[in-house]
């Protein structure tokens, strides 16, 4: 079963660690690592710095320049492992043995996938910096549509007084979006409250995010025409709107979905420092998050959860829409139906995960070979489930997975084949009986990429 690199591509979902190989191993100074950033940085902030970024400025200095940088970095680390899947690049010092040339290709590997991750944080970084202008973009182009749908639905109708108060609403909550995005404009602006410990986008909190701002929304628009009326009969009848029988299932599923938010994120923090989840930091924030798990695959619990919550944020917003002078009635069915869901995605938190596991260690075995016992020196199979961690298939992770071997802590090589790596995976791990064991009994134990610690596993370790 061989490790993949990602999801699919050159650049797969998290692989976006790319800023060394490219100098170190074809043939050129990209990102700064060869030939030193100075020189590199001058020539691409010079006279010709368009043309350098319409060519793909590997500066690192600027978002693009990160982005490209990383970009061909991953290209050459990807063909330099290809590379040595093959068999091609090996020095003749090493060659002629199969257990050195296979620790030399990983510490090559190793070291190499650490520089390219170091470039991918920097990219995630230059990302998050910038992401703020775009979320902020984003809000007042929602705002410009909502005046063009009013204009349009008041052709023959006329322009009303919720008509204004929707507009003055909108603007208010566009412009405390805002604020908060540029204060918040080097963590991700107006995302940072829905970035997860992990760096990446929570489920959770983006639903609950999304009922707080329409609830805020509906009040702001209820104060708006509260504001603009004259008659007492009118302000009683807005104020009567706010009682909780006209909105006691909005206001049931948003204390639901805002309690969901806070328990999966105690659960989750829980879990992990009980060893019975894994969680590895993503370099930067992905809208796919909101429907995957760490690994990339979408999961039913997140999915049904998002487009649930959806479709009723929906029905509510043409509720607001026909009934301005109240908060949304969300029917109780509907309603039912998104507890149901907030109920299952909880349910799916819980369910999720659980401890790496060795079942068994055993001697491996080279066609030819002799049976025999586990000798020091020889390399050892170890089969069970969960080595490798969701999200954790980058060669840079992969490289900090450890093998306890008595008191001897045995690094687990890595071993390319054409488009992945076959060891470690998932699993099974195969790694080295070092000399320095002592003939006897020993535990056997692996530590994963996020530190996690599996059971232990005794064997008998011969001369």
């Amino acid at each position: 079963m061989a490790v993949r690199e990602g999801q699919g591509g050159v650049d797969p979902g998290g692989y976006a660690d790319a800023g060394a190989y490219a100098g170190r191993y074809a043939g050129g100074p990209v990102g700064g690592y060869a030939g030193g950033h100075g020189s590199a940085h001058g020539s691409a902030h010079g006279s010709a710095h368009g043309s350098a970024h319409e060519g793909g400025c590997a500066c690192g200095d600027c978002p693009h320049g990160a982005r490209e940088g990383h970009r061909r970095a991953v290209a050459a680390f990807l063909r330099r492992r290809d590379e040595f899947a093959a068999g091609q690049g090996l020095p003749a010092a090493v060659a002629h043995s199969a257990s050195a040339s296979r620790q030399w290709v990983s510490e090559e590997l190793a070291q190499s996938a650490e520089r390219v991750a170091e470039r991918g944080r920097a990219e995630g970084r230059a990302w998050l910096t910038g992401l703020w202008r775009r979320t902020a973009g984003v809000v007042w182009a929602a705002v410009v549509l909502l005046l063009l749908g009013q204009c349009l639905t008041a052709v023959g109708a006329g322009w009303t007084a919720a008509r204004t108060a929707g507009l003055a609403a909108a603007l208010a909550v566009a412009g405390a979006v805002t604020a908060a995005s540029w204060f918040h404009r080097s963590k991700g602006g107006a995302l940072a409250p829905v970035i997860g410990d992990d760096n990446r986008l929570s489920t959770s909190r983006t639903v609950a995010a999304a009922w707080v701002l329409f609830v805020a929304y509906s009040v702001l628009v209820l104060a708006g025409r509260l504001a603009a009326a004259s008659r007492h009969r009118e302000r009683d009848a807005l104020i009567s709107g706010l009682e909780l029988a006209r909105g006691a299932g909005v206001v049931t599923v948003l204390a639901v979905v805002c309690g969901i938010a806070v328990l999966v994120r105690r659960v989750v923090g829980l879990r992990v420092l009980g060893q019975r989840l894994q969680k590895v930091r993503a370099d930067r924030p992905r809208a796919a998050d909101l429907l995957t798990d760490d690994s990339g695959r979408g999961t039913f619990a997140d999915i049904q959860y998002v487009v649930i919550s959806g479709v009723a944020l929906v029905f509510a917003a043409v509720r607001l829409a026909r009934r301005p002078d109240q908060l949304p009635d969300l029917p109780w069915g509907l309603a039912a139906v998104v507890l149901v869901s907030a109920a299952t995605y909880l349910a799916g938190k819980y369910a999720e995960g659980g401890r790496p596991v060795i079942l068994s260690v055993v001697r491996a075995r080279e066609a030819g070979d002799l049976d025999g016992p586990i000798r020091t020196g020889d390399d050892i199979e170890i089969r069970g489930a969960g080595f490798v961690p969701p999200g954790a298939q980058r060669a840079d992770r992969l490289a900090r997975m450890v093998v306890r071997v008595g008191a001897v802590h045995v690094h687990v090589p890595l071993v390319p084949v054409p488009g992945g790596f076959s060891n470690p995976a998932d699993t099974l791990l195969t790694v080295p009986v070092p000399a320095d064991v002592e003939p006897g009994r020993v535990d056997v134990q692996v530590v994963t990429a996020a530190g996690v610690e599996t059971n232990r596993y005794a064997v008998d370790v011969t001369e």
